[in-house]
């Protein structure tokens, strides 16, 4: 059996807000899909719920603001996704500081979007390979 990752759901309490910092600053394709968004990143996207979109099926206990917590890969070394980061005016929460991911070690910095979730970006990298 051979399976991958598909999407996610996160909440957004405001879709301007929200449209631009997935844009700029994730880099997220923004597609307008049935009155709301989703924000797509190669084969991979975030679906979104929002106070004017109630999806089908739900789950038991609906995605709300804040309470995502997603890591992204930065193909780079983390003192560029840190810098990046400081560039549009995003503070960094955490980091940069070892963790371990999917492809092993990795070295990352934790920050905020607009509605509050928890997003990481990791660096497989190492900072003397830039």
């Amino acid at each position: 059996m051979k399976i991958s990752f598909d999407h996610c759901v996160i909440h957004v309490s405001d879709w301007e807000s929200s449209n631009i910092f997935y844009r700029e600053v994730m880099g997220a394709e923004v597609v307008p899909r049935g009155g709301g968004y989703f924000y797509r990143f190669g084969h991979q996207q975030l679906n979104l719920h929002s106070p004017t979109l109630t999806p089908t099926p739900i789950a038991r206990v609906p995605v709300m603001p804040g309470n995502s917590d997603l890591c992204f890969v930065w193909e780079g070394p983390v003192a560029e996704a840190a810098e990046h980061l400081r560039a549009h005016g995003v503070d960094i929460e955490l980091g940069p500081i070892a963790r371990f991911g999917a492809r092993g070690e990795g070295v990352s910095v934790y920050f905020r979007d607009p509605d509050g979730s928890l997003l990481e970006f990791i660096s497989y990298q190492e900072e003397s390979d830039a």
